[in-house]
């Protein structure tokens, strides 16, 4: 595997503020090399290396580095500062209505899924406009939160509540491109990707708790090891071969999305399966007497829920119809 699997890691931190620890990490965060720059691999092995160590941490970290990619695909990182704490809410655009005013926007409705919460120093959101689905740069304090909104099983701290957008006023210069921009580039399935390998990071942590179960004695725990390290593996090596593609093919928006829907389906799969053979090996007591593994069993779980399979599963299978089935290996 990518990450080491003799790694060993820190009981998980309080409910806290987990976009103060990605502000320790920012310098890191912000060298790595953008999304189809030559460098992929590098890029997602560390969203990888972060969700290994902290899901709650990775999603965070791994919504800042979007936004970055994001403003500056777009020609706009004018509209975060080096020391800026980006976040991306683009749930449900239909949600938060853009109508255009004298001096520039009003943004009104909801947006849900809103990671980091109370701890972002500028948010990019998605909104429906007249003219098509739009993106906006705005300062997150404008919000309130929906109160009860956020009671998660897992990934609590990552603050993702449902906020309220009251006739939030911005100016035109925070219209981030124009109607379906962000769609509309190669980008938004590298993002998917980027997303994907953050789970596969999660399941690593997942089965630590396995690996290190087995090596004390649980010689029954042995085959489920094996069968998560094979999955794994093999979707690590699926990762690898499309952060590959991505590179030598970095503008073109028909396979990213493409890549993004079959790595995002392969790696949830693995990633599920390597969940469930754990919580079936360990048993009770690991989700009862281990507060490490029980959480990153409920932060996985959570973070995994995120992909529709169904739909997912059967979104490629359309798009397989429709011309010569090719599998690459």
């Amino acid at each position: 595997m990518a990450t080491s699997t003799g790694r060993t890691f820190q009981p998980l931190p309080d409910p806290a503020d987990v976009c103060a620890q990605v502000r320790d990490r920012l310098a890191l965060l912000d060298g790595l090399p953008l999304p189809g720059s030559g460098g992929t691999t590098l890029r997602w092995l560390g969203f990888a290396d972060l969700a290994r160590e902290d899901l709650s941490l990775a999603r965070i970290a791994e919504g800042h580095a979007d936004g970055r990619a994001i403003l500056a695909e777009l020609d706009r990182s004018d509209l975060a500062g080096p020391r800026s704490l980006l976040g991306v809410w683009a749930a449900e655009p239909a949600a938060l209505q853009a109508v255009r005013t004298s001096t520039g926007w009003r943004l009104t409705g909801s947006k849900r899924w809103c990671s980091g919460s109370h701890g972002l120093d500028l948010a990019l959101v998605t909104a429906s406009a007249e003219d098509g689905p739009r993106l906006f740069a705005i300062d997150p304090s404008a919000t309130a939160v929906q109160a009860g909104s956020w009671q998660p099983m897992g990934m609590a701290r990552t603050d993702s509540h449902q906020l309220l957008f009251d006739s939030v006023e911005v100016d035109d210069d925070a219209a981030v491109g124009g109607p379906n921009s962000y769609v509309r580039r190669p980008g938004f399935g590298h993002g998917g990707c980027g997303v994907a390998a953050c789970w596969w990071g999660g399941a690593l942590g997942v089965i630590d708790g396995l690996h290190q179960a087995v090596v004390t004695g649980a010689e029954e725990a042995a085959s489920a090891l094996g069968r998560a390290v094979a999955d794994l593996t093999a979707t690590g090596h699926a990762l690898r071969a499309t952060a590959m593609t991505v590179d030598e093919r970095p503008d073109d928006l028909a396979l990213s999305v493409r890549l993004a829907a079959e790595i995002r389906v392969a790696v949830e799969r693995a990633a599920r399966s390597a969940l469930d053979r754990t919580v079936a090996a360990l048993g009770a007591a690991g989700l009862c007497q281990d507060p490490v593994h029980s959480g990153r069993v409920a932060d996985l779980t959570v973070y995994l829920s995120q992909l529709h399979r169904a739909r997912a599963e059967a979104d490629l299978g359309q798009h397989a119809a429709v011309r010569t089935l090719e599998i690459v290996w």
